[in-house]
């Protein structure tokens, strides 16, 4: 069966039937807070958003590949993530169609977008999973809420957070390609004191990024390279509350990364090019409840680092490598440190009032030198600086018991660049004698260009304007046969333009940047948690139909299947034993502009089981792509062949 024939009939069975649902109920089902913090910039139930948002739990991010996010994000609507060889690959996501540097990510509330990228995204392969309490996806346009980059919407990435008795907890497995993981945590109270800390290391030797189970790849270069990643990584995070009105909460985060990966162009694409990435951050917050806990102020402090190098080794003439190579290096620094002021003002039947002020200063450096065939002196090539100045303010009022709206907006004054303002609002309307809610949201988005893109010698123009957006969602959540099944289904359509392209012409013979591109994205995104049989069978789906084209060509855009799915299925034969298959299904996409380099669909089959000793331990094993199934992400680039892992984990 083809994958579109598939991708149509789910469709239609997710939108007609109540065994097909959502993102926002599978979070209920699974039982994860029914408290959300992204949404509207302050803890609120996720009944009364009126936003599109997702919950990754802890537990699915435990069960899934421990070296990278990928498969866990996998599991929200409307996200497509695309990753360039293995685990050290480069790995980027786009929200409903809009490029990776639309997507603006967090770590505990704090931007980690790299200021000295030329699209100032995130790679998510810098991050270590084991150090991850959970993950809010919030869809749409959020620039009213979260400035510059959140046009497709926003990633939050919440770090483990101590509570209650101490806790340790181990975490270890092994497996295919030499992979060996292992995450340790405790976290817990003394008093009026919260901690948690948690370190975390991988290693995998891996295999070629370039060419991996490509048959014809493989015939011309049957001696690929492996291209293997080293990583260690931890969070630590303290919290102050003694029951007077006052809080403070600190953390730190970390994660190196070794990795080796291929040119994957040129006379030698199997290279053996490396990198060193270095992400990291840390912020304290202190909170004030005033007129007796009407308002709430909070100043947050942050500071955060993107540290790269990359090792590019090619050959030139007829020679292949190490015989005559030609090899550079490039640094990558990105810093950014600022602050945060935030009021929370509880108005009674008036609703409430979130506002506040950013201040938030960027540099970029860039440096590169020449390690083969003659090494030359380390050259800086970029260093820029850029202030960004913010207010914004969200006014959510409830109209009697049933409706709320928000309303929102913001004003960033990057300065000597451009000030853009930006604006939000949603609606929900929860029908509770039939589990139903309607919600709405429509707002503005805007990226500012990057140090990059205006300043690079000699591809850089100060010229450029902010690229902008507009968007729109329409969606229901409904409950089922008492919460058994939670359904969901939301429509959206996103407009972009003033998108910044690289571009060549006579005043610019190697080329420039230049906003000249529209483009626009619509679709559906549909979901389903259904508890089949409570205690032993339940079902999980989420699907994306995606329409998004290039306005100025009519050409898709780049890597963005029009149909993608995933469904798990999991099995409890008994009390303390579950099996989970988990189906992904891709469906033809192009991995060039102008719909070159087509994709085949694919189809990609992975198993996970546990089981549960006793309270304190359980075993547990997964298999990834357990029926062989041949398929690339990024054309040219290998992807993971039948493998096996296994191992434990202990609380006490």
């Amino acid at each position: 069966m083809k994958f579109q024939k598939f991708a149509a009939g789910t469709a239609a069975c997710l939108a007609l039937s109540p065994i097909c649902g959502s993102a926002n109920a599978q979070s209920r089902l699974e039982q994860l807070p029914d408290i959300v913090v992204t949404a509207d910039r302050a803890p609120e139930p996720i009944g009364s958003t009126g936003s599109a948002i997702s919950v990754i739990s802890g537990e699915t991010l435990a069960t899934s590949n421990p070296t990278s996010m990928v498969d866990a994000l996998r599991s929200v609507p409307g996200l497509a993530v695309t990753q360039a060889g293995g685990p050290a690959g480069t790995t980027g996501v786009m929200l409903r169609g809009a490029n990776t540097g639309q997507t603006l990510v967090l770590v505990d509330g704090i931007r980690v977008n790299d200021p000295s990228g030329a699209a100032g995204d995130f790679n998510f392969a810098l991050i270590a999973p084991g150090t991850v309490d959970r993950v809010e996806v919030l869809r749409g346009p959020q620039s009213a809420l979260y400035g510059s980059d959140a046009m497709g919407g926003v990633i939050n990435i919440i770090t483990k957070k101590g509570g209650g008795p101490a806790q340790y907890s181990i975490r270890t497995e092994g497996g295919s390609y030499g992979t060996a993981s292992t995450t340790a945590s405790m976290n817990g109270s003394t008093g009026p004191w919260a901690y948690a800390v948690t370190a975390s290391g991988q290693h995998t030797n891996g295999f070629s990024s370039y060419g991996y189970r490509i048959p014809s790849i493989e015939a011309k270069y049957p001696n690929l390279e492996k291209d293997g990643m080293d990583r260690i990584g931890g969070s630590v995070r303290v919290g102050y509350d003694a029951g007077e009105g006052f809080r403070f909460d600190a953390g730190v985060m970390s994660t190196f990364t070794r990795g080796a990966y291929d040119a994957s162009f040129g006379a030698t694409p199997d290279t053996p090019s490396n990198s060193n990435q270095l992400q990291q951050q840390i912020w304290a917050k202190a909170a004030v409840d005033s007129l007796g806990g009407m308002l709430t102020q909070s100043i947050t402090a942050f500071a955060s680092q993107i540290d790269r190098t990359f090792n590019d080794y090619s050959s030139y003439g007829i020679n292949v490598l190490p015989a005559n190579s030609y090899a550079t290096s490039t640094d990558f620094r990105g810093n950014s440190f600022g602050a945060e002021y935030q009021g929370d003002l509880k108005m009674g039947a008036a609703g409430s009032l979130v506002y506040g002020a950013r201040t938030q200063h960027e540099t970029a450096d860039t440096f590169g030198s020449t390690l083969l065939p003659v090494p030359t002196p380390r050259l800086q090539t970029l260093s820029a600086t850029q202030d960004t100045n913010s207010v914004f303010a969200l006014w959510k009022l409830p109209i009697g018991e049933r409706f709320t709206v928000t309303m929102g907006g913001r004003v960033d004054d990057v300065v000597d660049v451009a000030t853009f303002a930006t604006w939000r609002t949603t609606a929900a309307y929860n029908i509770t004698e039939t589990g139903t809610k309607l919600r709405a949201s429509a707002g503005t988005g805007a990226k500012a260009p990057t140090l990059y893109q205006l300043y690079a010698t000699p591809y850089g123009n100060p010229g450029l304007k902010p690229e902008e957006s507009f968007g729109y969602d329409a969606g229901i959540d409904q409950s089922l046969f008492d919460g058994r099944v939670m359904v969901s289904l939301t429509g959206f359509s996103n407009d972009f333009s003033n998108l910044i392209n690289f571009a060549y012409d006579a005043a610019h013979p190697m080329g420039h940047y230049v906003n000249v591109a529209r483009a626009e994205t619509s679709g559906l995104e549909l979901g389903a948690d259904v508890n089949l049989l409570p205690g032993v069978l339940r079902l999980k789906t989420a699907y994306t139909y995606l329409h998004a084209k290039d306005l100025s060509t009519g050409l898709t855009l780049a890597r963005r299947p029009e149909h993608l799915a995933r469904i798990a299925l999991s099995y409890n034969p008994t009390p303390n034993w579950l099996i989970e298959p988990r189906i992904l299904m891709v469906s033809k996409r192009f991995s060039g502009n102008n719909e070159t380099s087509p994709l085949a669909a694919y189809t990609r089959v992975d198993l996970y089981t546990e089981y549960k000793i006793d309270n304190n331990w359980k075993v547990f094993a997964r298999g990834e792509n357990i029926f062989n199934e041949r398929y690339q992400e990024v054309l040219n680039y290998g992807t993971t062949g039948p493998a096996v892992y296994g191992g434990f984990h202990a609380t006490w």
